[in-house]
């Protein structure tokens, strides 16, 4: 047992990770189970099967029938979800303290009681499928997942977090529940509690509860690693609509490297600074340099860029939606002369110093509520450990205006560049170079 920074940490005999955060300022608690399985566990055949089991996960149990968790939750005032991402999934309850051990027992439960009916596993099917179809109505999703599917390669993060159609037309109720099986025990989890309640009763509690779920099988050895990229590769998508997009990936390093909070500096400083929690938020990205670049200068309707927080080697990407009446090669060449500058020019102190501020306030905002820091508990533990949370600000007021140019020249290279257009069917030249597989989704969580 370890006691860090107000954060107590336990694991059970049964390999649960437990993580706890007493704070009273509200009469509230958020409890999180995390589990480390996301698409990144998923191969050719079983491709979204995690996203799949998220959702059979809420069909019930005996102890709760389908529909019964939902209706409990109501009537005792609080909130629920759960969610699938490349690296993790996720499921939470945030309700008034005293009625949160109705979260423990829910939990508890589907841990091991899921029952994965098969009438509603083909039903499920039906519900996935058209999402994912849904999905495929949005130009740039179409965009992001033929581009990440030409990033990666060899690693897992190929694959959209939905799934291919032609995997979620074949998957079948017993790899559903064999999936099940192997990566939802409480070997492969990660509990995490933030609010009103005492410590030493929440895990007593948590023990009793969760202490007797055998562990589940020996999980299967994760080997992948993309190999570096050789030269630039490029994508275009035709499809229906009347807009173009423009995306540029590179390959970016994963949260635990010393480089990553250099790059979150270099991201504010390029497209202004990011909400941090799964709730979105940020502020007006009207003073940053893509902004100014792409948007003043009529090019394009909106830039941004993104960086995520991820177990393995990741991607720094740039979007843009082309203005009316331009050209994507307009747009893709305002980009990379950015991308130049910041290569070639050091950052103005001043603009290093509002970046980091900006950040600051954005990880506070993101850390204000008890249910974002139950949140943070269980992400920081499954891309690095609490401390990677706790220490976050601490990074950042380290980097300097070297740190920035460095990370610039080391990561944004032509040669780990992926570009991507997306051109409404019947206009431009649909050419590609080292054009793949497609796959990566463009949204941050698949949600229930």
């Amino acid at each position: 047992m370890e006691r860090t920074d107000g954060i107590r940490i336990t694991m059970l005999g049964n390999g649960l990770t437990v993580l706890l955060r007493e704070m009273h300022h509200a009469p509230v608690a958020s409890f999180w189970v995390w589990y480390r399985v996301g698409s990144r566990n998923e191969h050719p055949g079983i491709t979204g099967i995690s996203h799949w089991v998220e959702h059979m996960m809420f069909k019930g149990t005996p102890v709760f029938p389908q529909g019964e968790f939902d209706k409990a939750i109501a009537r005792e005032g609080g909130i629920f979800n759960g969610m699938t991402w490349i690296d993790f999934t996720t499921y939470f309850e945030t309700l008034p303290s005293d009625r949160i051990d109705l979260a423990l027992r829910v939990e508890a439960d589907r841990m091991m009681h899921a029952v994965f009916d098969p009438a509603e596993t083909e039903l499920e099917r039906t519900v996935i499928i058209s999402e994912r179809q849904g999905n495929e109505n949005n130009p740039g999703y179409l965009l992001s997942e033929a581009l990440g599917a030409s990033a990666f390669q060899a690693h897992s993060y190929h694959h959209p977090v939905i799934g291919w159609q032609c995997d979620l037309e074949a998957i079948t109720r017993d790899q559903l529940f064999q999936h099940y099986r192997t990566f939802y025990g409480p070997n492969n989890a990660i509990v995490a509690v933030a609010g009103d309640f005492e410590s030493d009763t929440m895990l007593a509690r948590i023990e009793e509860l969760f202490g007797g779920i055998p562990a589940g099988p020996a999980l299967p050895p994760f080997t992948a690693k993309e190999p570096p990229q050789r030269g630039e590769r490029r994508v275009t998508v035709e499809g229906p609509g009347a807009t173009t997009y423009v995306e540029i990936c590179y390959h970016a390093p994963q949260a635990t490297d010393p480089d990553y909070s250099a790059l979150v500096v270099l991201d504010t400083i390029l497209g202004g600074a990011k909400g941090m929690s799964l709730w979105g938020g940020g502020t007006s990205n009207r003073s940053s340099r893509l902004y100014r670049a792409l948007v003043e200068t009529e090019l394009a309707s909106d830039a941004d860029c993104a960086l995520s927080s991820t177990i393995d080697p990741y991607l720094f990407s740039f979007s843009a939606t082309v203005r009316e009446g331009r050209e994507p090669a307009e747009v893709e060449a305002a980009f990379l002369a950015e991308i130049q500058r910041v290569i070639d020019e050091p950052v103005s102190e001043a603009e290093l110093s509002k970046a980091i501020k900006q950040t600051r306030a954005q990880f506070a905002y993101s850390s204000e509520s008890v249910t974002d820091q139950a949140y943070w508990l269980g992400f920081s533990e499954i891309v690095a450990d609490v401390q990677w949370f706790e220490t976050f600000l601490d990074r950042l007021a380290t980097i300097t205006v070297a740190d920035v140019q460095r990370v610039a020249q080391t990561y944004l290279k032509p040669t780990q560049r992926n570009v991507g257009w997306y051109v409404p069917a019947g206009e431009g030249d649909t050419e590609t170079e080292g054009h793949g597989d497609t796959g990566m989704e463009d949204v941050n969580v698949e949600a229930e």
